[in-house]
């Protein structure tokens, strides 16, 4: 009996070993990119979720890119994934989309944001969502509809901001982005509503790119707790409009349901409500995020913000009324306002890993992806990257001068991704933040209080908010 349990013993640390194995040393038919698979089926997904504190490249990215070079493979959450820093491979990534690559993201974001959500669909299906989308953020209703609405909620807000001594900039931000967005998607009016839609995306939020256990507590499980909320809200609406057949298209959800009706569409339910859902989240964080971290910035350079102001004051003094509404014309004219921008979202990366799948094997400056893995751009390796930017950890928004009418991704930039799914709400983020700018630059001026710092796990977030004091100016 002994002999026998032995024998059984024997062969499971045989098994075992074998498992390690196979699992280190991938099957490939080629030379797999240099690189540590980590554990068993966890790989090394501690180690891409430890905590950052600076706006540099992510020490998980840092360290292995000096050890095996800016292409190499790991595992994240039990999936095999090359990792490139690689400016040329990730162009090739973004530009061979439908012949080498496909959009992909790993399970635990697809059901985050949907099995039908627009990022996993792909061909024909995408390229519809995107054209619908441009109803909403294109440039006709980004000028008639967005810029006169971008100005009147920066009015409200501030008078209320400047009536308080002491707010939260980031939590104040989001709330006006929300309101401002929601009611171009689906009419959303908070004071007459009797749920608070928005705290369900920044439940959503705090769990989006965290380690993915649904357990009571973790802040993934409050992250599927908050879109199972918001999905709540929005099938409700979807069923109120869908049996009122004489409602008049009032806003963008309006659309998508027409759409749906129509029987000559792709359009399902499922796609109709992922779509919105993802609009919602997309259309206010983001922006929001990256407006924290340019007032930040401002108050730290204050010569970079006396020429801001110069800019914006320079727009007033050329007005034959110094009180009417920015035109179109002006803020094609903030030139240095771009530059402050650009050179934001450069630092901040609020999307630090971009995922792709290989759709076949891929031969790439010696090395072999495999069909089926995953492959992860990472854009932060590229925007501080000393042999690209110059000092690239300074806030130096002069670096773009000449450089800012970028319209898609570069080898040098993708803060808004490339290729064919180049995010589709840019232009709107790059006016709510000019206008933003010059509505506060132009007749306010704040303190910073408390807070500012920074936390990346790895997206963005202040963990301790940024608190400030508006005043206006006299």
């Amino acid at each position: 009996m002994h002999i026998i349990s032995l024998w059984i013993a024997s062969m499971m640390i045989i098994w075992l070993i074998y498992l390690v194995y196979k699992w280190r040393n991938p099957k490939c038919n080629g030379k797999l990119p240099p690189g540590s698979m980590g554990l068993p089926i966890l790989g090394e997904t501690f180690q891409f979720f430890a905590p950052n504190t600076t706006c540099d490249v992510s020490p998980f990215i840092k360290q292995r890119e000096k050890k095996f070079g800016r292409i190499f493979k790991t595992s994240l959450i039990g999936r095999p994934v090359v990792i490139s820093t690689d400016a040329d491979l990730n162009y090739l990534v973004f530009n061979q989309e439908g012949r080498l690559f496909e959009s992909w993201y790993p399970d635990t974001f697809t059901e985050i944001f949907g099995r039908d959500n627009v990022g996993s669909l792909h061909g024909f299906m995408y390229k519809y969502l995107k054209n619908l989308i441009h109803r909403l953020y294109g440039p006709q209703n980004l000028r008639s509809v967005f810029l006169p609405d971008i100005q009147k909620s920066c009015q409200t807000s501030f008078q209320s901001w400047s009536s308080q001594p002491c707010f939260e900039f980031k939590e104040a931000i989001s709330i006006m982005l929300f309101d401002l967005t929601a009611k171009r998607l689906i009419s959303y009016d908070p004071s007459s509503s009797t749920e608070d839609l928005r705290k369900n995306f920044v439940a959503f939020m705090r769990g989006l790119i965290s380690f993915p256990v649904d357990l009571p507590g973790t802040a993934f499980h409050e992250c599927l707790k908050g879109r199972k909320n918001a999905m709540k809200v929005l099938k409700r609406m979807m069923r109120e409009r869908m049996s009122s057949p004489d409602r008049q298209c009032e806003d963008f959800f309006d659309h998508v349901i027409e759409e749906l009706k129509n029987g000559k569409t792709l359009m399902t339910e499922g796609i109709a409500l992922d779509l919105m859902f993802v609009l919602l989240f997309a259309s206010f964080e983001t922006t929001a995020l990256t407006l924290t971290l340019a007032m930040k910035f401002l108050s730290d350079n204050p010569k970079v913000l006396e020429e801001l102001t110069e800019e914006h004051e320079g727009i007033i003094r050329n007005r034959k009324d110094p009180n009417s509404d920015i035109t179109w014309e002006e803020y094609k004219s903030m030139t240095f306002t771009s530059q402050v921008v650009y050179e934001t979202v450069r630092l901040a990366n609020i999307v630090p890993a971009i995922f792709r799948k290989a759709l076949k094997d891929i031969e790439f400056k010696g090395y072999t992806i495999p069909a089926g893995w995953a492959v992860m751009v990472c854009p932060p390796a590229v925007h501080v990257n000393p042999e690209i930017y110059e000092d690239p950890l300074a806030f130096n928004p002069s670096r773009w001068k000449g450089k800012t009418q970028l319209t898609g991704g570069t080898k040098e930039f993708m803060a808004f991704g490339g290729g064919l799914r180049f995010c589709v709400g840019a232009d709107f983020s790059r006016i709510f933040m000019a206008i933003f700018l010059h509505s506060l630059v132009t007749k306010y001026r704040w303190k910073a209080l408390r807070g500012g710092n920074i936390v990346r796990t790895p997206g963005l977030a202040f963990p301790d908010g940024f608190h400030i004091q508006l005043f206006p100016k006299d």
